[in-house]
């Protein structure tokens, strides 16, 4: 039984005025986690990440995998949203994943997510890890850890990529999903940033840049050792949501497949 990852990370986001500092840091951390618990890993960064080898890199991962092998995936990065076209969308949007060249290429849509996934083999256990985009009810957590200054949103408006006079209709700023659009991308499970309507944020932790729920994740996995996703998830809210933090992480799956040993 193979254990395979893939950890993407994108700070640069050229031609959007949208640039983050946490993201490549996530994806070496989550790595290197990762490794350390049997995963072979590849890494996607900041230029490497195009929409072609993010497409390409899931693609391979899934279509090499065999029954019971274990399969991550981490994203650290935007995610924006464009108009759905094919009716799927209960909020008339696609979510999606900003690659290093949206402004010419466009995201990586929940679609083609759920398209790729849909190949795996049977028997094959599946975990995407999300920290990107939406966030929000506002509770007063541990912050101990926290640099002072204020985050920055992991979230790239279609304004900031998309060219004018091709901008979305749809504006209704109640209804950001990113994480909706992800939780029906498939897999067995889905660890989020946050909730549908929040942001995640990118901030500094001891002078090192980090996603908040990336840092929170691998602190809690580190030093709390959890037994199951679910425990993990527990864990990780005694963080998440604070005061400068106002993200609700999220876990969706089976009550089964929380319950399965984490990373295994």
């Amino acid at each position: 039984m193979a254990k395979n990852a893939l950890c993407i990370g994108i700070n640069d986001y050229p031609g959007t005025d949208g640039d983050l500092a946490g993201c490549v840091n996530d994806a070496h951390d989550w790595a290197a986690a990762l490794r350390q618990r049997g995963f072979e890993v590849r890494q996607l960064l900041d230029h490497e990440a195009t929409l072609a080898a993010m497409t390409e890199a899931i693609a391979s991962l899934i279509g090499a995998a065999r029954t019971g092998d274990t399969l991550v995936i981490t994203y650290s990065g935007h995610g924006t949203w464009v108009e759905d076209t094919d009716g799927d969308e209960p909020d008339a949007r696609d979510e999606g994943l900003c690659p290093h060249d949206i402004a010419s290429a466009g995201p990586l849509l929940d679609d083609d997510i759920h398209r790729l996934f849909d190949a795996r083999a049977a028997g094959v256990r599946l975990v995407l890890i999300s920290d990107s985009c939406h966030s929000g009810s506002v509770t007063r957590g541990d912050e101990a850890d926290l640099d002072p200054g204020g985050p920055r949103a992991r979230f790239l408006p279609p304004a900031a990529w998309m060219k004018a006079g091709t901008l979305p209709r749809v504006a209704r700023a109640s209804s950001l999903t990113l994480v909706g659009g992800l939780r029906q991308a498939g897999g067995d499970l889905l660890l989020a940033g946050c909730r549908d309507e929040e942001f995640s944020w990118d901030t500094a932790f001891g002078g090192r840049p980090n996603g908040a729920f990336s840092f929170y994740a691998l602190k809690t996995l580190a030093q709390d050792k959890p037994q199951t996703y679910e425990e993990w998830f527990a864990a990780i809210r005694r963080y998440l949501p604070s005061t400068r933090l106002p993200q609700e992480p999220q876990i969706f799956g089976t009550r089964s497949a929380r319950r399965v040993p984490v990373l295994a």
